[in-house]
């Protein structure tokens, strides 16, 4: 009798869990696009790549990639998107997983990433300058050794996210139910205000709801989860040394760090740009966001503008 009892409060808390996923799923509806622009789709590989584009198509080309976290897209940049229109022909993918990409159920890893970001300078931009925050950095680094560019700006750029790989966690993430229902609690307001005030913003005044209500929305997508699993198990992790790719680079290297940056803390932007070579940027009252919480500085920096007031 136990038994039988066990097993029906187990099979009801399942059915319980599959009912409260299905119910934030269609909360979360259809996924807008955040940045302002025009709105197109690049296929690369059997995905629908999302992307936004502004600014005279003349002007030189500029990309953006974003970082990753559980509720990554390219809405990151939409404190600087604008602003750096005006002179640039800027495109902004969501990478493959993420925003309003394609999300199959893969077993993504960097050099999937590293792939994406090398075809996507080839296919999209003509020598351009590219951004790429965070992990993503990596990935442009990568790519920067065989693709055409103008020049590198990277934004407390990284190759080791979680510090090792975990298939358990990854499987874990991956599960119907059970893993649906973690990353929901993941990518819930409460947890995605924490990690902006934990590392994200050195200010949370400067995190608006409409930026918590998108991100939101999109971890609420379907298929929201498989690439994030693999970011937090720490296989989006790339093989190659970051500091050692930068140093063989010919593309010119500008680092942009806040300068209470914890994760990726200033001492590891020192030295990246000591081994390759690279200029560093540092900005005050800052964290992982400098883009986000110090925009026209940043955009002076993209446009290489920057004064020797901001140089490390």
């Amino acid at each position: 009798m136990k038994l039988r009892n066990l097993v029906a409060g187990a099979v009801g808390a399942a059915g319980a869990t599959a009912a409260a996923n299905r119910l934030l799923a269609s909360r979360a509806g259809e996924l807008d696009p955040f940045l302002e622009g025009e709105h197109g789709t690049y296929r690369w590989r059997g995905f629908d790549v999302a992307y936004t584009e502004a600014g005279d198509p003349e002007d030189p080309d500029l990309l953006l990639f974003h970082g990753i976290n559980a509720a990554a897209s390219s809405h990151e940049f939409y404190r600087v998107f604008g602003d750096l229109a005006e002179g640039y022909h800027v495109i902004a993918p969501d990478l493959p997983g993420f925003g309003g990409s394609d999300r199959p159920p893969l077993l993504y890893s960097a050099s999937l990433y590293e792939t994406f970001v090398a075809d996507a300078v080839a296919d999209l931009a003509d020598e351009p300058v590219v951004v790429g925050s965070s992990l993503t950095g990596s990935y442009v680094a990568t790519a920067a050794r065989e693709a055409d560019v103008e020049r590198l700006v990277l934004v407390c750029p990284t190759d080791t996210s979680m510090g090792g790989r975990r298939t358990w966690l990854r499987s874990l993430v991956r599960s119907p139910v059970l893993g649906e229902a973690v990353y929901n609690l993941i990518v819930s307001k409460p947890s995605l205000r924490h990690f902006h005030e934990d590392h994200g913003y050195y200010d949370m005044d400067n995190l608006t709801d409409e930026v918590v209500d998108y991100e939101w929305a999109t971890g609420h997508q379907p298929g929201a989860r498989f690439a994030p699993a693999s970011f937090i198990s720490g296989f989006l992790d790339p093989e190659a040394d970051l500091g050692e790719t930068l140093a063989e680079l010919d593309a010119e290297t500008t680092l942009v760090w806040g300068r209470d940056a914890d994760i990726t803390p200033l001492s590891e932007g020192e030295r990246l740009a000591e081994r390759a070579g690279a200029r560093l940027v540092v900005f005050d009252d800052a964290l992982l966001l400098p883009h986000v919480e110090h925009p026209g500085e940043f955009v002076d920096v993209a446009r290489g503008d920057v004064g020797a007031g901001f140089e490390a």
